[in-house]
């Protein structure tokens, strides 16, 4: 084997052999269709969303609907609005999104979660703040499954001495 390594310089001279291009990450490519759209899924509990973004002027639909007829909730409303605020491009995308599976909150989270994504894919810049605000990162909590000998997934059936 090699000889043995004992400070940092010979650990440099010994690794200036490696192509520049290995040792030095290379910067992220935007990835866009040739409509000029990027696209990302996003998950949450089972929900699972398909978006594609493009600029434009803020229009969110999902599943063929104006995003404030399909969650009328407000507090749903705000969590698909928080990755253009934190990346500070709201109003600067027109999101396009059909979602499938669970319910409103998870399908609300997954939209979340591909916007998320669709906008580091294509604006790489924005990876960072997206990432800090833990928005990149997909939660996965899901429901327990039932247990044989018991009610539900974890409770047990009433107790009786007699």
């Amino acid at each position: 084997m090699a000889e043995e390594l004992k400070s940092l310089d010979d650990l440099k001279s010994a690794v200036s052999g490696i192509p520049a291009a290995v040792a030095e990450a290379a910067p992220r490519e935007p990835q866009r269709d040739a409509l000029g759209r990027a696209y990302a899924t996003g998950k949450r509990k089972d929900a699972v969303a398909r978006v594609w973004i493009k600029p434009g002027s803020g229009k969110v639909i999902v599943n063929g609907k104006e995003m404030a007829v399909y969650f009328a909730r407000p507090v749903l409303q705000m969590i698909l609005r928080q990755p253009f605020q934190v990346a500070g491009v709201e109003g600067q995308f027109d999101v396009m999104a059909t979602v499938a599976g669970g319910g409103l909150s998870g399908q609300a989270g997954a939209v979340k979660h591909g916007i998320s994504k669709a906008l580091q894919l294509y604006e790489p810049s924005l990876r960072g703040a997206l990432k800090a605000a833990g928005f990149l990162t997909r939660d996965s909590r899901v429901v327990e499954r039932k247990k044989y000998g018991k009610a539900k997934a974890r409770r047990s059936f009433q107790f009786s001495k007699r």
